[in-house]
């Protein structure tokens, strides 16, 4: 079940946007073919401007003609005036139609009377990328996937594709990947046990203890959402630019 929600701002033009996840489900675990399906609602909601995107995520059924992997959704202004409808499947392509007129239709299933919608012809919103030459044998990786833990230059020494384990097992190197991520599971596990017995001692001298902080974000309460969340602090960007280092933690 999916926990927390998601932000996207646009400093340029304030536009905020929030949303949650749906739920994932992954079929199949034990016996036959691994797959996966999102359902359930989405409202993505401009907190600037009140506009909102309505998504249904459309579960998959043996017995449904509809088309697998389904979305619609329904856009409105802050006044809830629908103004575009969206159409497509999660994992190939997303279209858009323009709404030039509405009507009141004939009642659902569940009772509730169904808008009728008369738009202009769609338009493609997005397309996924066809996949790269082999993609059978990369796991069915889009480009960016492939990419995602390629090296870089100049960044900070816990950025997660520094990790050892990680990229010996990329390498092939099978075995002392193995046994890298058996050291770095132990060292995480001394770090932890340090950090609880310096909560003991502190509590133990009636002092406060105040735990691990993380370097680049500080944990607010979003207005928002009204929910706990890390928000970037700042200093990253200086320390990558300047090289310098020397506050992180050394994790590997």
């Amino acid at each position: 079940m999916p926990l927390g929600a998601i932000h996207l701002q646009f400093h340029s033009s304030g536009n905020h946007y929030v949303w949650r996840k749906v739920t994932s489900t992954v079929h199949n675990i034990i016996v036959g073919k691994l797959w996966i399906d999102q359902s359930g609602d989405i409202d993505v909601v401009n907190h600037k401007t009140k506009e909102t995107c309505q998504l249904k995520f459309s579960p998959y059924s043996y017995f449904s003609r509809d088309v697998a992997r389904k979305v619609t959704g329904v856009v409105t202004d802050g006044e809830a005036k629908a103004h575009y409808i969206l159409s497509g499947t999660w994992d190939d392509k997303l279209e858009y139609s323009k709404i030039v007129q509405s009507s009141r239709g004939n009642s659902g299933s569940e009772g509730k009377q169904k808008t009728v919608y008369q738009t202009l012809p769609s338009k493609l919103l997005w397309e996924k990328y066809p996949l790269p030459e082999n993609a059978e044998n990369m796991y069915h990786f889009s480009e960016l996937a492939l990419t995602l833990n390629e090296p870089e230059e100049g960044v900070c020494p816990t950025d997660s594709r520094r990790r050892p384990d990680q990229r010996l097992m990329e390498n092939g190197r099978w075995d002392e990947a193995n046994v890298e991520k058996q050291r770095l599971e132990e060292k995480q596990r001394a770090v932890r046990r340090r950090r609880e017995a310096e909560a003991v001692e502190a509590q133990d001298d009636g002092k406060e203890y105040e735990g691990y902080q993380p370097l680049w974000f500080e944990k607010k309460v979003d207005p928002i959402s009204r929910e706990t969340a890390f928000v970037y602090k700042g200093g990253y960007w200086e320390a990558k630019e300047k090289k310098d280092w020397k506050k992180c933690p050394d994790i590997f």
